[in-house]
């Protein structure tokens, strides 16, 4: 897939918002075999568009991972109202993955490098027993978390950080340093969330944070060690990544100049 900020003569970049559900996929990235969002998606919009289109996307989500508020855009040499990229693709596209809005976009965006910003929420339930209605789209714990010392514990991840740590073994990132804006851990009866705002995230680097954060919630670990965890630049000393299930891509922010609809995340 290139990254070309110059479409092609007479090209017209297109930005769509995408919502899907993480459990009927590979993850994010084409596969061999077809069973990516992206290999899903491409299939609809050559539909649509009548010849194929390559797609960029602003943030890959792994396996199991859903998104609310997920952010693409491809070239199209063959003019089409946005409508039609929308209710058309969606036509095309399988069950746990939709359209939900289009924009015709200057040729200086780029879902990827035009992003300022990425969200991403994790939704864990605390009770006894695993969940059933929400299977696969919540995290589990089956006992209650001091949210608190959890709270306290993630204050140290604000700002600009080497997350070695934090990061799965197999990142192709060129640097493992990323600035955390924020993280907020909300509770709501038995329901937990998790929210964080990076410029940009690493591999399993949300995942492998809450993995640490429920070790603190759960008296395994003292709210300093993720400080000194972090510090450590050490994968080992880290929690093991936490399911993928809970995990959303909610938003991703960019210069209000592009005037890109907001995709509220509904659950």
């Amino acid at each position: 897939m290139g990254h070309s900020l110059n479409p092609a003569l007479g090209a017209r970049r297109i930005a769509l918002g995408l919502e899907y559900d993480g459990r009927v996929f590979c993850g994010w990235q084409t596969q061999p075999f077809g069973c990516a969002v992206q290999d899903a998606l491409e299939l609809a919009l050559a539909q649509i568009h009548g010849a194929p289109l390559a797609t960029i996307v602003a943030g890959r989500t792994d396996a199991g991972v859903h998104a609310s508020g997920q952010v693409v855009h491809f070239d199209a040499v063959n003019a089409r109202p946005e409508s039609a990229w929308v209710r058309g693709v969606n036509s095309h596209l399988p069950p746990g993955v939709v359209v939900l809005w289009a924009r015709e976009m200057s040729n200086d965006f780029h879902a990827r490098f035009s992003a300022l910003e990425r969200a991403y929420s994790y939704r864990l339930l605390m009770r006894p027993v695993r969940p059933a209605i929400l299977a696969g789209r919540v995290g589990w714990v089956h006992d209650a978390l001091d949210v608190v010392a959890m709270q306290e514990a993630s204050r140290c991840l604000i700002g600009t950080h080497d997350f070695s740590a934090f990061r799965a073994a197999e990142c192709q990132a060129k640097s493992p340093v990323r600035e955390m804006r924020a993280v907020e851990i909300v509770q709501d009866g038995a329901m937990l969330e998790l929210t964080f705002r990076a410029n940009a995230f690493l591999q399993h680097q949300i995942r492998n944070l809450v993995g640490a954060l429920v070790w603190v919630g759960q008296g395994r670990r003292s709210v300093e060690w993720i400080a000194e965890t972090l510090a450590s630049r050490d994968r080992t000393r880290a929690a093991a990544t936490f399911a993928p299930d809970g995990l959303y891509l909610t938003e991703v922010r960019y210069d209000p100049c592009h005037a890109l609809p907001e995709s509220p995340m509904i659950l």
